[in-house]
């Protein structure tokens, strides 16, 4: 594991360079994916949605247990620890 690698707070994605950030801003804790293009983090039904269509596409789940495997990853993930 990269020294330097970080785990976004919101999705859990590993965060192994400056690129991978929010606006490429190490600084910030969270995920290009998990950010508005303001550098915002996104609201927790926007990387709900987000996260359930990316296992839909590669997990080929359904919509409805896409979203509530969705939930459940998010539920560990600290910006949303309490949902």
């Amino acid at each position: 594991m990269n020294a330097n690698q970080t785990n976004c707070i919101s999705c859990g994605m590993p965060m192994r360079s400056a690129a991978e950030h929010a606006m490429s801003d190490e600084a910030k804790n969270y995920c290009f994916h998990c950010a508005r293009p303001d550098g915002s983090m996104k609201s927790y039904d926007e990387v709900v949605a987000g996260m359930a269509g990316f296992l839909k596409q590669t997990q080929g789940m359904d919509e409805k247990v896409a979203r509530e495997a969705a939930k459940g990853m998010l539920s560990k993930m600290p910006a949303w620890c309490g949902r």
